[in-house]
Order: structure tokens, then sequence, then C-alpha cells
């Protein structure tokens, strides 16, 4: 007897998608990114986690990446949805948390909290600031 796992519910933003679109990404690849990731890092973003694999050959490495949010679907506890915020592709070999990877990402982030109000974003901003001074 075959038993079918439950798909895992993903949202995909408009900045995923027009990144993906700019990268060359597709959706099934942005999905095994996800579920199947090399390096699981603290997103940039409050409440975000960054995914990675490798990807290339060994004369020229680069890395995939996707950011995404875990949160309930709606009241109970039935589920969770996973919002796919932005991915991109890193030309070349990162060191895990090293600062290249976090200027790429608030790169990222500032062009997707350029759709929030200023209020928003200022709110966010404290909270990263403060996250990073206490590191």
């Amino acid at each position: 007897m075959l038993l079918l796992q439950k798909p895992k519910l993903l949202r995909w933003t408009q900045h995923a998608r027009f990144k993906m679109r700019f990268y060359g990404l597709s959706e099934a690849r942005v999905k095994r990114i996800i579920h199947s990731p090399k390096r699981v890092e603290e997103g940039i973003a409050p409440k975000t986690v960054a995914v990675m694999q490798a990807a290339g050959s060994a004369k020229h490495p680069y890395e995939l990446w996707a950011m995404v949010q875990r949160t309930r679907q709606g009241t109970s506890n039935k589920g969770q949805v996973t919002k796919v915020i932005s991915a991109w592709r890193y030309p070349g070999v990162t060191k895990p948390r090293s600062e290249i990877v976090l200027l790429n990402a608030r790169k990222e982030f500032s062009e997707f909290s350029g759709k929030m109000n200023e209020k928003e974003a200022n709110k966010v901003r404290v909270t990263f600031l403060t996250k990073v001074i206490h590191r």
C-alpha cells in the first residue's frame, strides 16, 4: 500500500516570482531548495529563515538561496503555510553567516520592504538592528 503525504502548502509573493524569473529558477527548483537545504540560517527579516543549496561545478560554483516564513494556517493548528518571500542565485561560495550573504539579503529585504508603509518599515528596521547589535 502506497501512502501519500499531504503536500505542503506554499504561498508565493510577487517579489519571489519576479526574482525567480530574473535568476531563471523554476518553482520546482525553489521547492527543492526549501525541502532539502544544505544550510539553514536566520533570515534578515523578522521571523524568516534563509535556506541554501550549492549548485554549479567545481570550477564555477554558485549557491541558490530562498527566504521563507512559516506561519500557522488559520486559527486551527491543522498545518503550516510556508510563504516564499524571495529567491536568488549567489555567484560563488559563502561561509556560514558571512557578511556577503547578509549584505545581499539586506538588499533583497530592502526591495521587499519598499512595498510596506513607512511605519511598518521602521518597526522592522529597529527589530533587525537590535538583533544585529546583540550578536
